[in-house]
C-alpha cells in the first residue's frame, strides 16, 4: 500500500496491525527488514498481549517482555513516584495521574532497539485499553515521517473475567454459560478427534522414547496439552512459525527421533517447501498430524482444510492416511510412527463418531482399504469423514433393494490398487467422496489409477468441493450445501443409478 501510494503521488498514512504472536513468523521479519529500508510513510501497530493462541514463545517474546518489565523502567518509575510523594501538598494529587506517568515514563526510557535498528521510529509501549491516551499518541505519530512502529500493550480477553484468566480456551470456544464461563454440554458425548490424537500421542510416547511432538503455537488447539504435561522434555512449541516447525522436525528425525508435527490443514500449506525439500526429499520419518482437515465451519474461508490432499499428494515418498472414525485414528497414528517414511494423517474438526475404542492400538497394513458394505449396483469409494455418511446412504439404498459397495479407502497414497481395480471390474458405476477440492484430490487419484491401468466401461463421478472457496457456516450446513452429507450422497447415488 505504501509503495503504491508513493508511485501514485499520494501521501496518506498506511497503517498495518500485527499481533506479537504473528511477529515471530519469518515473513513478518522480512517485511520489517524491507519496509524499514524503504523509508516510506508506514505505521505498524504492534498489538502486544503476550499471546497468540497459546502463550508466546521465543526470543522475540522474551525481548518484548523485557521492554515492559525491565529493571531500568521499574527502578526509574519507583523513584519518580517516591519523589512525587515527597512533595508537600500536591504530591498525592500528582499520584492520581500515576498511570499516565507510568506510560509516559515507559515511552521515554525504553527504546525499541531492535525496531530502531531495522529503520523504524519506535513509539511505546503504550497502554492499549485507554482510548484517550491512544488517540493523543496517534495524533503525534501521524506527524512523523518514514516508517514508525507503535508498540501497544493489551490484555487478551479484556473485559470478561474468565477469558482474562484462561485466554487460550476462550480464543475459540463452543457455546458457554456467560455467568459461569462453563462450556455447555455437547449433544454428542464422543471425544473429539483432537482429543483422541492427544491421548494416543501420550500413550504411544510412554512406550517409545523416540516420539516427540512439535506444534506451532497450537498446544491446546492440537490437543497436545496432555502430552506436554506427561513428556515435557519431548514437547516443542516453536511459535507461529510452521516452516520452522517442519524443518526443526526434520532435524530431529535425522538424529533417530520420530517427530509428530501437529498443525491445522490450513496452516500446514505455509510450510510446503519445507515438507518437500527438508522431509520428503530426505525421506525422513516425520509424521504430519493434519488437524481441522475438510470442512471446518464457522471460521470461514481462511480456515477450511480443503486443499491438503491436493497439495500433499504429489510429493514423492509421502504416505497419506485419513481415518473413518476416532478409533481408526489411533491405529493410524501407531502405523505412522512406525512407518519409517514421511506420513500425513488428516482428520476433521469436531467430535468423533462415537465408536468404542480398541484397548490395544495396532498397526494397519500399509496401503490397504476395507470393504464396509457389499453390493454390485454402485460402488462408493470414500475417505475420512465421508465414510460414515456414505455407509448410511448405502444402507438406505439397500433397504430399497439396491446393492451398494462401500469402501473405506483409508490411504490416499498409496491407494489400494488391488481393491479399487477389482471393484471396477465388477461394479460399473463408481462414486468417489471426499472433503477436499476435487482438483488433485482423492477422486483424481482414483481416476489416475484407472487411466494407468486402462480401465474402461465404467462411469465415475466425484463428490467433493468444486473450484471455489467455502465461506462461513456450521459444518452440518456446509456439508448439506456441498452435497457431502448423507442426503447429498444419497442424491448423487440415485442420479448415477438412474442414468
Amino acid at each position: 500500500f505504501a509503495e503504491a501510494q508513493c508511485l501514485k503521488g499520494e501521501h496518506n498514512k498506511i497503517i498495518a496491525v500485527i499481533g506479537d504472536g504473528s511477529l515471530t513468523t519469518g515473513m513478518a521479519f522480512e517485511g520489517l527488514n524491507w519496509s524499514g529500508d524503504r523509508k516510506k510513510n508506514l505505521i505498524i501497530v504492534l498489538n502486544d498481549n503476550e499471546m497468540s493462541i497459546s502463550p508466546n514463545v521465543g526470543a522475540l517474546s522474551s525481548y518484548l517482555n523485557r521492554i515492559m518489565t525491565g529493571d531500568r523502567v521499574t527502578r526509574f518509575k519507583s523513584e519518580l513516584k517516591n519523589f512525587f510523594k515527597s512533595i508537600p501538598g500536591i504530591g498525592e494529587q500528582i499520584l492520581k495521574f500515576s498511570q499516565q506517568i507510568e506510560e509516559s515514563v515507559k515511552t521515554f526510557v525504553v527504546p525499541g532497539a531492535l525496531f530502531e535498528e531495522l529503520g523504524f521510529t519506535y513509539v511505546g509501549p503504550l497502554e492499549g485499553h485507554r482510548l484517550d491516551y491512544l488517540l493523543k499518541n496517534f495524533e503525534n505519530v501521524k506527524k512523523l515521517e518514514g516508517p514508525v512502529l507503535v508498540h501497544v500493550i493489551t490484555q487478551k480477553g479484556r473485559g470478561y473475567k474468565f477469558a482474562e484468566e484462561n485466554s487460550p480456551t476462550y480464543h475459540g470456544i463452543a457455546p458457554f454459560d456467560v455467568e459461569t464461563g462453563q462450556t455447555l454440554p455437547s449433544v454428542n458425548p464422543a471425544p473429539s478427534y483432537t482429543e483422541i490424537f492427544g491421548r494416543t500421542m501420550t500413550e504411544l510416547a510412554a512406550a517409545d522414547s523416540r516420539i516427540v511432538a512439535v506444534t506451532a503455537a497450537m498446544c491446546e488447539g492440537t490437543g497436545l496439552e496432555k502430552f506436554r504435561k506427561a513428556h515435557p522434555g519431548r514437547f516443542y512449541d516453536v511459535g507461529i512459525a510452521e516452516q520452522l516447525a517442519v524443518t526443526f522436525a526434520a532435524g530431529l528425525a535425522t538424529e533417530g527421533l520420530t517427530p509428530v508435527v501437529a498443525i491445522y490443514s490450513t496452516f500446514l500449506q505455509r510450510a510446503y517447501d519445507q515438507i518437500l525439500h527438508d522431509v520428503c526429499l530426505q525421506n525422513l520419518p516425520v509424521v504430519f498430524a493434519v488437524d481441522r482437515a475438510g470442512i471446518v465451519g464457522e471460521d470461514g474461508a481462511t480456515h477450511q482444510g480443503l486443499f491438503d490432499l491436493s497439495y500433499l499428494r504429489n510429493l514423492p515418498r509421502l504416505v497419506m492416511m485419513a481415518p473413518k472414525d476416532e478409533n481408526e485414528l489411533r491405529h493410524m497414528l501407531k502405523t505412522a510412527v512406525g512407518c519409517g517414511s514421511p506420513v500425513s494423517i488428516r482428520y476433521p474438526r469436531g467430535k468423533g463418531v462415537g465408536v468404542p475404542l480398541d484397548s490395544e492400538i495396532t498397526t494397519l497394513p500399509l496401503g490397504r482399504g476395507e470393504v464396509l458394505h457389499e453390493g454390485t449396483d454402485l460402488a462408493m469409494m470414500a475417505v475420512g469423514s465421508t465414510v460414515y455418511p456414505a455407509l448410511q446412504a448405502a444402507r438406505k439404498l439397500a433397504a430399497e433393494g439396491i446393492g451398494v459397495k462401500v469402501i473405506n479407502a483409508r490411504f490416499i497414497k498409496p491407494l489400494d490398487a488391488e481393491l479399487l481395480l477389482g471393484t471396477a471390474a465388477s461394479v460399473k458405476k463408481i462414486l468417489t467422496i471426499e472433503e477436499n477440492v476435487l482438483d488433485g484430490g482423492f477422486g483424481s487419484a482414483v481416476l489416475e489409477l484407472f487411466a494407468q491401468n486402462d480401465v474402461t466401461g465404467i462411469t465415475v463421478r466425484r463428490l467433493g468441493v468444486r473450484d471455489e472457496f467455502v465461506e462461513h457456516a456450521k459444518q452440518s450446513e456446509l456439508r448439506a450445501q456441498l452435497g457431502l452429507d448423507e442426503e447429498g450422497i444419497l442424491r448423487a447415488a440415485r442420479e448415477m443409478l438412474q442414468k
